[in-house]
Order: C-alpha cells, then sequence, then structure tokens
C-alpha cells in the first residue's frame, strides 16, 4: 500500500466522510466547524511548524496525519472527544496499514490535543496543540448573528487573521492575531481561550521553544 502521507490521509473518503459528518453533528448543537477545513489547516500547520524547528520528516508528517484526523471522536460525543477520536484513529489507521509505532504517534497527538486533558509528550503531539489552538478567525463561526449573546462565536467572529509563525533561530513560535477590537475586547479572547494559552506554551516548552502572543502588533505573552 505504501507510506501513508498527510496527502493520502486527506484524500481518504473515509476519514474525510467522517469529518464532515461530525462537523455537521456539531453545527446542529451550534458549535463552530470543526470538519475538513479545520482538519486541513491543522494538519498543514502542524507539519509546517515542525518542519521549520528542522524535526526529522517523518514526524511531520505524522503530525500533519494527526492534525487531519485529530477532531473526528465528534462524531461520537463532543464530551472527550479527544479520547474517542484516538480509538478511531487506531483503527482506521491499523486498517491503512501503518506501523504501530506509527499509529501510536498518531493517537497520543490525537488524544492529548484538548486543552482539559492535554499532556504534550512527543514532538507530534506538542505541534498538534500549537497548531489546533492557533485556528482562530470568522470563518469557524457559522452563524454571525450569534455573536451578539455567544463569546465564542463572538472571539472567532472578531479575528480578521490568525498565524501562528515559527522562528527557529531564536527558538520562538508566535502567535499573530488580528482582531477587531469593534466586535470584540482582547480581554474576552483572555476569558475564554487561558487554558489553551498555557497549554500552548508548555507544548512549546516541550520543543525547546519560547511561546508568544500577539494581539494587533502588540506582544502579550
Amino acid at each position: 500500500m505504501g507510506i501513508l502521507t498527510f496527502n493520502r490521509i486527506k484524500k481518504n473518503p473515509e476519514i474525510t466522510a467522517m469529518l464532515r459528518e461530525c462537523n455537521d453533528h456539531l453545527g446542529v448543537i451550534g458549535y463552530t466547524e470543526h470538519g475538513v477545513r479545520h482538519g486541513t489547516w491543522v494538519g498543514r500547520t502542524a507539519q509546517k511548524l515542525l518542519k521549520e524547528l528542522g524535526v526529522d520528516g517523518r514526524q511531520s508528517d505524522l503530525a500533519g496525519i494527526s492534525g487531519y484526523m485529530h477532531d473526528i471522536g465528534n462524531l461520537v460525543n463532543r464530551e472527550d472527544h479527544a479520547q474517542s477520536g484516538a480509538f478511531l484513529a487506531y483503527q482506521l489507521l491499523k486498517d491503512l496499514g501503518m506501523s504501530l509505532t506509527e499509529i501510536t504517534e498518531v493517537i497520543s497527538a490525537i488524544g492529548n490535543h484538548h486543552e482539559e486533558h492535554a499532556d504534550p509528550a512527543t514532538n507530534v503531539s506538542a505541534a498538534l496543540i500549537l497548531a489546533d489552538k492557533a485556528d482562530v478567525h470568522r470563518s469557524r463561526v457559522r452563524n454571525p448573528s450569534t455573536i451578539k449573546f455567544d463569546i465564542h462565536d463572538r472571539v472567532n467572529y472578531a479575528v480578521k487573521k490568525s498565524r501562528l509563525e515559527v522562528l527557529p533561530e531564536q527558538k520562538i513560535i508566535r502567535l499573530d492575531l488580528t482582531i477587531n477590537t469593534k466586535i470584540s475586547q482582547v480581554m474576552e479572547y483572555f476569558e475564554i481561550f487561558l487554558t489553551r494559552m498555557v497549554v500552548s506554551r508548555r507544548a512549546a516548552e516541550f520543543l525547546e521553544c519560547h511561546y508568544e502572543l500577539l494581539v494587533n502588533g502588540n506582544r502579550l505573552l
């Protein structure tokens, strides 16, 4: 079957169908977009992060695979979706012929990506955490009318640009956000995303880097 790559996983019809279904389910209960677009963005960002840090090429590909698949557990339930996703990913990747060594890398990253239970213990899991928490953007809001009463939608909708930058020589991983403060104040971002920033800092430290947060050109972390 050949080696499983990020690009091959993205083209897998079963995995992609599961992502679309779980995104539809989350839409019904009012969550932001967690489907193919989010998975692709997180996968590419996680893969790129490790490449720019000079980490072994296969690990960066596993980070991409983890990023694409990390939210499939939402198909089971939003609660504990990281752990459900890890179990689903195990069987899917086993059926596709991935080695047990590589499967354990992927499912460990998926099972540890959610901020409530996240423990970055590998390069792959650290990259996934950083990439996942960086995807804050108005395009993820399904119904802009909800921003008046839902703080999560309001904060996401206020973000006009989100970019995760790697400065390998300075050992810095930086999340650069551009926020429309007329829609949401910066303090609201910290109000709902503080735990995400804490786990992102821990993930960066695992990769022997310093984590920085820039909002509208101002360094806040």
